[in-house]
């Protein structure tokens, strides 16, 4: 006899990254949506918010209660606001259930620079503490056997996955980063606003948050870490007018004499064996539209001798691998199962 399949309850499930979890649970042979509950939409079918789910979840979206999940699921996505889950952590915890958590809520280690940059009080400090950060390529092994998973933000997935392995191994100087990042409107929310409104952003590209990010620290805390030093980047981050998709252009100062090809033999080497991230040939960068509806990061290289510089360039589709696929991966991790379950999707093109 099979096991039963691991029951998951979808906390915000009326946003996009929600919605985008249901769809892709639809494919895991060991997991299955227990329960889909939201603030405010509770009593009402998931449908009437996203009728592409008309007929996949028959159940309607239920208040949010920590020991009402507790006899529906063992594990919850948190795909909330930020300064939800700061509250709700510790009680679904307390209730023994397992969380991952899809906002900024635990990202951060340090409390005060939580409240600097997201306005709002941080979790506490055990929690904060207990909270693994779930970089699924960088941090996997740490993410095995945990209870409490805090999955990156979308632009730091992108970017720290194109810039770890040569900040690790000292091939660039950390003091010169400076990234470029481009975002599709899903990034922003399913809330309306002017930011987002179509007439303006149809035909624009518009530069926002410039130097003032909240993916920022989370973005210097883990390339901090990498590199064994306080690591402190120039951000810029840029809205177009696609849907999905996150291109993260990244420049730095190469230490030494490097080539092009010297970089993707380096990373083809430090991501061996991690299915999701696939190195480009010398020469061929990404873009987002080849990877969209998958879990895959696509990297890029490419070395000017005359300045001495390299160019990363990082293809990731936000509602995936920035986060609804990478916190699938990480209940893989967590559950010990091999982390390519139930993501293996082809990406959408053109």
């Amino acid at each position: 006899m099979s096991n039963p399949k691991i029951r998951a309850a979808i906390v915000g499930a009326t946003g996009y990254g929600g919605a985008e979890l249901v769809r892709l649970l639809q494919a895991h042979p060991y997991a299955e949506v227990s329960c889909v509950l939201s603030s405010s939409n509770s009593g009402t079918p998931l449908s009437g918010s996203f009728p592409h789910l008309t007929n996949i979840i028959e159940s309607d979206l239920e208040a949010i209660e920590p020991a009402a999940i507790k006899a529906k699921a063992d594990v919850v996505f948190l795909a909330t606001p930020a300064g939800v889950s700061a509250e709700l952590t510790p009680k679904l915890l307390e209730q023994g259930l397992k969380i991952i958590d899809l906002s900024g809520d635990l990202r951060l280690k340090d409390g005060a620079v939580y409240e600097k940059w997201y306005k709002r009080s941080p979790a506490s400090d055990d929690v904060l503490a207990q909270a693994v950060y779930g970089l699924s390529e960088i941090y996997g092994e740490k993410v095995a056997g945990q209870t409490a998973i805090s999955n990156p933000g979308c632009f730091p997935t992108a970017t720290l996955l194109g810039l770890i392995p040569a900040v690790k191994e000292g091939w660039i100087d950390p003091a010169t980063i400076i990234i470029d990042a481009k975002t599709g409107v899903s990034g922003a929310g399913r809330g309306t606003g002017l930011g987002t409104h179509y007439s303006e952003i149809n035909e624009s590209v518009k530069a926002y948050k410039v130097n003032a990010h909240q993916h920022i620290p989370e973005i210097e805390q883990a390339l901090s870490e990498t590199a064994g030093q306080e690591v402190v980047v120039t951000f810029a981050t840029h809205l177009i007018p696609m849907t999905r998709g996150i291109l993260s252009t990244m420049y730095a100062s190469v230490n030494g004499s490097k080539t092009t090809q010297d970089f993707v033999d380096l990373y083809r080497s430090f991501y061996k064996g991690r299915p999701f991230v696939r190195v480009r040939e010398n020469g061929v960068l990404p873009a987002t539209k080849e990877v969209t509806g998958s879990n895959y990061c696509d990297l890029g290289f490419s070395v000017d001798e005359r300045t001495g510089r390299v160019t990363v360039v990082s293809a990731i589709d936000n509602m995936v691998k920035g986060a609804a696929g990478q916190a699938i991966q990480n209940l893989n991790l967590m559950m010990g199962w091999d982390e390519a379950t139930g993501l293996n999707f082809v990406p959408m093109y053109p």
